[in-house]
């Protein structure tokens, strides 16, 4: 037995229990009171950053609308000012000989913005840019903090009440406490007034959180923005969430590391297509909150079986996936494609997620087996015409005469052996045809095999996922402060590790499936969710109990997949 406790692929050491949908720092959902923001300007001798130098910097320290501390000074930009930038700031060069050059002023304003406050500025990423290129040239690392523009914020939340959003018009027109005049402390103040009656005109949409305030701007062109409110209620946690109907019907189903970002970011930055009709359609939001991950994954595809929601795509269409059947009840067992199980004793390969998939299943088989490729329902040799394949000897189909019930047996004997307990009976005589076509230069024919092998590889390695879990038994585990516990490879409970368990009680509870036979195509979909989780968190996982077998028999699969450039 190999040391592996879960299938292929192996887990990534810093993987997360949830997709990377979007940042999951505790920071981001803070509430807006609680932030810290540093309002910074700087006054420049003009140009582009990479051309240009710093005459001053500004700034100003707010956390729930009161000033924490104010830093200003005159920087040597080690360069003539431009008569034209002396006119609009009044800073002459008189001004900034004696002035400390920028080397020796930025560890103090490091200092000041500290290391977990969110930059703000009037049009900020010009800001940013002289500080990023004067950083640079200094040898240090640039800021990479959160930033807030208080530009396309006003842009947003303004654009009725002021002819232009200019610093100067702003602070006139809503009669802020200090007015701009191209310095850099004066140009500060102004904008930390600005950002307080922009946080009040958020607040007024339901803006609270930091998240919200990032993403707001984006959210301007949006022709949906007003149904922001439907968010309103969904926490900062993980979980599921259902995109809802005006009759109540499930339009979409997804899962969330933090609902409320994601759930938000539909109205801003999600540019997948149809998501402006999904948010045209919905009237309500639904959610549950979930412990972990596993939970969610699970909730989320059993939720998607249950209500076949129309804008989700993977997990509706499981229905209509289909089995490859080595039909063991004939005389002269053969390859099919059916879209039912049956209890006749035949060996199902699947399910596969399509009939075109389930016969490029076969080709490769047929590529490593001469099982026979004859369609006729015929049990015994007749004086039909005899196969192509079984006239140019790649199928040892028994229309051809030559070969024997006892020959056939054998034959079946093996294939069964390569898709259940020996798979290298048929993966390795693929290896070895591809070499050949190779070696050959017939490199069209090898890319063919390859695929064909590298089909047949990736549905036995889910095979062995399937039954990896199912004869598993009872499986218990930990996963930081939460617990699960699998059922025949099934989500059954899980919950925190002094909370009551969740059942997930959305769903009617069900017998454990049997472990004899292929399973179902929901089963199957779950059967690989759970397996994809595991192997994500597999160093994360502190087994408890298990009542079967959890390891890995059998070696590691080829994947017949190029080596990546």
């Amino acid at each position: 037995m190999t040391g592996r406790l879960f299938a292929d692929p192996q887990p990534t050491p810093a993987a997360s229990p949830f997709p990377p949908q979007q940042r999951s720092l505790d920071d981001l959902g803070a509430s807006l009171h609680e932030v810290t923001f540093v309002v910074f300007d700087v006054e420049t001798t003009g140009g582009a950053a990479k051309d240009g130098q710093i005459t001053e910097i500004g700034a100003v320290k707010l956390r729930g609308g009161e000033c924490l501390g104010a830093y200003q000074t005159l920087v040597n930009p080690s360069r003539a000012i431009p008569p034209e930038i002396t006119v609009l700031t009044g800073i002459t060069e008189s001004m900034v000989v004696r002035a400390p050059p920028i080397d020796a002023v930025l560890p103090s304003f490091i200092d000041f913005v500290g290391t977990d406050s969110v930059l703000v500025g009037h049009n900020v990423r010009y800001d940013l840019s002289f500080m990023a290129a004067a950083m640079e040239r200094s040898g240090r690392d640039k800021f990479t903090h959160r930033s807030v523009d208080t530009l396309p914020l006003a842009r947003r939340l303004l654009r009725d009440e002021v002819p232009n959003f200019r610093l100067g018009t702003l602070a006139n027109r809503l009669r802020l406490p200090h007015q701009p005049s191209h310095r850099a402390l004066d140009d500060a103040l102004a904008t930390g007034d600005l950002l307080h009656v922009l946080l009040e005109r958020a607040g007024a949409i339901g803006v609270t959180g930091l998240d919200d305030l990032l993403v707001l701007p984006k959210m301007a062109g949006n022709a949906q923005a007003q149904k922001l409110k439907l968010t309103d209620q969904l926490p900062r946690s993980p979980g599921v969430y259902l995109f809802r109907g005006r009759t109540g019907d499930v339009l979409y189903v997804g899962k969330a590391a933090n609902l409320r970002s994601r759930v938000r970011s539909y109205f801003s930055t999600d540019e997948r297509r149809k998501i402006g009709q999904l948010l045209r359609e919905t009237q309500r939001i639904d959610h549950q909150v979930c412990r972990n991950g596993l939970e969610a994954a699970v909730l989320e595809l059993r939720l998607i079986h249950k209500h076949l929601p129309r804008f989700n795509r993977q997990g509706t269409r499981s229905a209509a996936y289909p089995y490859v059947k080595l039909t063991l009840e004939e005389r002269f067992p053969r390859l099919s494609v059916v879209r039912k199980l049956q209890d006749d004793g035949a060996l199902y390969l699947g399910p596969v997620a399509s009939s075109k998939a389930a016969h490029r299943l076969i080709e490769a088989i047929q590529t490593s087996s001469p099982i026979r490729r004859c369609t006729a329902k015929s049990t015994s040799r007749t004086t039909k015409p005899i196969c192509t394949a079984a006239q140019i000897g790649v199928a040892s189909c028994p229309c051809s005469g030559q070969t024997s019930d006892e020959e056939y047996r054998q034959v079946v004997v093996d294939l069964v052996a390569g898709l259940t307990r020996e798979p290298r009976r048929l993966l390795d005589p693929l290896d070895e045809q591809i070499a050949e076509l190779a070696a050959d230069e017939r490199y069209e024919e090898a890319a063919d095999v390859r695929d064909r092998g590298a089909a047949l590889s990736a549905a036995l390695r889910r095979q062995r996922r399937f039954d990896l879990l199912r004869r598993a038994g009872r499986v218990r585990f930990q996963i930081g402060n939460a617990w699960a516990e699998l059922d025949n490879g099934l989500l059954r409970r899980c919950g925190g590790i002094d909370d009551p368990p969740s059942l997930l009680d959305l769903h009617d509870a069900e017998p454990a499936p049997a472990i004899d036979g292929p399973p179902s195509r929901s089963e199957a979909d779950e059967l690989l969710c759970i397996a994809r989780w595991l192997d994500e968190n597999a160093h994360r996982i502190s087994l408890e109990l298990t009542t079967g077998e959890l390891a890995e028999p059998l070696p590691r699969l080829p994947t017949f997949l190029p080596p990546k450039r």
